[in-house]
């Protein structure tokens, strides 16, 4: 422990209240929907920016990279810009220069601009989110706190849900500029809501030194994962010397950097966060249950539009439901959820992502829209159980200076799950799909009359328009099969998620000051 930290007083943090509550929390949680939604709104209109500023398909997915790289980097050192700055004025600059960034992105006129407008909207939005979540367990009382978690996790539900949507919509009625010009009204409102109505607000300052070998480590470690991650796919993983260098890079930086953060007295990222039992645990449930429904939010689109033949808008429809129950149920699990054993709370969300998940398993391509459209509302019905219980469990035996740095590491934990994820999943699809289609051909034959007859009548008489038509049935259906392979996997890790809830230990109370002891 630093001398800085040593000397700071605990302040009364939890007995402010801004002037206007619910004006308040408006500010707060829109900023988070706005910097959660810019993770996927540009996706679908990557097509248009490329032919727009003359870039290739593969320089239009930099778009994307950077704000995921230097968003994955910020994230953990929220803790020591929240120590230098305080929550409040980090909050309202971050978000100011969100604005600035957007603006920028905006006035982009050529791609190599647009990249690196997009990594500094992605560094600045990285403390948004976990600065958003201890601010708001800090201005509301005890009793109400499971309400500002919870409307924090309908945000992180929702936004990424609503990004393609709003985005494709956007581009295709205005022009794609507008998907970031949109952020600059929005971002004004809520970092001057915010700045005038927490005014006065006690904040626990330190001066702590500047730790470079962490910084260094983690920018190049964090860096070289992200990017192999997203490129790893494209670039034919480990059979490109691009991805065994950036493995290598990678690997030997978050070595050297999680030996130094752990030895080091006054850490960039404070490691030894993970001595708290609950927030060890939570952070695992919520890493891997993450994983695994990001895994499905990414799979069930790409499989809609590549199996089935739908279009990205009508993709986007089938999928949305998932944000209904949430939006409706989350106020009630804010409101109740202390009733209730949390950990109870997280195992119901649990089995029901897992039943969701073998439900998809015995999909076959005759499947309707309906039908897919009501297995994603009863997914939602997990998701609406799913993160506010987690998040208040991972948060209950932190000090109260110490919940942006844990909101932080946990929120980089959970992102660096979803890029995982994201890059797995795509990938043992299309292998699972390679392998089952070698098996179903190696039983067919060019030379083997039944074939032959079988393709002939598939051509109507034309032998060679009939294989072709054989060969889009076969490929179809191999993928189908991956496909339900890949969900009956994630259905088994939903289950044996809940054992890392179980592990945690009430009370789930997220402290937020003196009277989180009985203070106040």
């Amino acid at each position: 422990m630093s001398a800085t930290t040593a000397n700071a007083a605990p302040l009364p943090q939890a007995g402010f209240r801004p002037p206007n509550m619910a004006l308040t929390t408006i500010g707060l949680a829109l900023a988070s929907f706005m910097q959660v939604l810019d993770l996927t709104i540009a996706n679908v209109s990557l097509p248009t920016i490329s032919g727009n500023l003359g870039g290739s398909a593969n320089q239009a997915t930099w778009v994307i990279t950077s704000f995921a790289v230097s968003n994955a980097i910020a994230l953990p050192l929220t803790g020591w810009l929240t120590r230098h700055f305080g929550e409040r004025k980090l909050f309202v600059w971050a978000t100011a220069l969100f604005v600035v960034a957007s603006f920028l992105c905006g006035l982009a006129n050529s791609m190599g601009l647009l990249v690196a407008a997009r990594a500094l909207q992605g560094f600045v939005a990285g403390p948004m989110y976990p600065i958003t979540q201890a601010l708001l367990i800090s201005i509301y009382p005890p009793h109400k706190r499971g309400q500002a978690i919870a409307l924090l996790a309908m945000v992180t539900v929702v936004a990424p849900i609503a990004g393609p949507i709003l985005g494709g919509w956007i581009t295709d009625n205005y022009s794609w500029e507008w998907i970031f010009f949109i952020n600059v009204p929005i971002g004004l409102f809520c970092s001057f809501v915010v700045g005038r109505q927490l005014k006065g607000r006690p904040e626990r300052l330190e001066k702590p030194k500047m730790d470079y070998v962490g910084l260094i480590t983690l920018v190049l470690g964090v860096g070289a994962l992200q990017i192999l991650l997203d490129l790893g796919n494209d670039e034919n993983w480990f059979r490109s010397n691009l991805i065994v260098a950036l493995a290598i890079l990678s690997t030997i930086s978050l070595a050297v950097f999680v030996i130094w953060e752990m030895t080091d007295k006054d850490p960039i990222v404070n490691l030894r966060l993970f001595r708290h039992r609950n927030f060890s645990a939570g952070t695992a449930a919520l890493v891997l249950a993450y994983a695994s429904f990001f895994s499905a939010s990414i799979l069930v689109p790409l499989w809609l539009q590549r199996n089935l033949g739908y279009t990205a808008i009508w993709a986007g429809f089938a999928t949305a439901p998932i944000g209904i129950l949430p939006v409706i149920l989350t106020p009630f699990v804010g409101k109740y959820a202390h009733k209730f054993d949390l950990r109870m709370l997280a195992t119901f969300a649990f089995i029901a992502l897992s039943l969701t998940s073998f439900a998809r398993a015995g999909f076959n391509l005759d499947v309707d829209f309906n039908h897919i459209a009501m297995i994603q509302l009863l997914q939602g019905f997990g998701v609406a159980l799913f993160f506010m219980p987690v998040l208040q469990i991972l948060l209950s035996d932190l000090q109260p200076h110490e919940i942006a740095a844990g909101s932080g590491l946990a929120t980089f934990m959970r992102t660096l799950g979803g890029s995982f994820a994201a890059s797995l999943t795509t990938y043992a699809w299309t292998e699972r799909g390679a392998v089952h289609h070698a098996h179903i051909t190696e039983k067919l034959s060019a030379y083997d009359p039944a074939t032959i007859d079988a393709a002939t009548r598939l051509g109507n008489g034309d032998l060679q328009r009939g294989a072709a038509v054989l060969e889009r049935m076969i490929s179809s259906q191999a993928a189908q099969i991956g496909f339900n392979e890949i969900f009956h996997l994630l259905g088994i890790v939903f289950l044996i998620v809940i054992a890392f809830v179980w592990i945690a230990k009430p009370p789930f109370q997220a402290k937020a000051g003196p009277e989180a002891a009985g203070g106040h």
